[in-house]
């Protein structure tokens, strides 16, 4: 049997673009996406903080060091520039695997969505 087990975070990142006419997904900084062990095209889960709303897309490398979070597509009705989100990405894996098992969690600055 597997499990579903929160593999990666992003904690408290400010929204910086909404962009409604991109093909959809979440453009995320390539140094936060390194940081919580975030590959491109990978699924995560969203959670904004400013109006509840929680969603899922796919993951784009954005430009390293810009701080960068735009949610594309569809996905950018469900935001506005300066929201705070909460970004997540999980993994299967066995009970006796998840409970020696520990997720990448980062918490950046939410001015600037640089690492801190």
């Amino acid at each position: 049997m597997f499990i579903e087990v929160v593999k990666s975070k992003i904690h408290r990142v400010t929204v910086t673009q909404a962009n409604l006419n991109y093909i959809g997904s979440i453009t995320i900084d390539e140094d936060l996406m390194d940081a919580a062990n975030i590959i491109t095209n990978e699924k995560v889960s969203i959670v904004n903080n400013n109006n509840g709303e929680r969603f899922e897309t796919y993951v784009i490398k954005g430009e390293r060091g810009s701080g960068v979070i735009c949610l594309n597509g569809a996905a950018a009705r469900k935001v506005q520039p300066g929201d705070i989100v909460i970004i997540m990405a999980y993994a299967l894996m066995t009970p006796e695997e998840a409970k020696s098992f520990t997720p990448a969690v980062i918490f950046p600055d939410t001015a600037t969505n640089k690492l801190i």
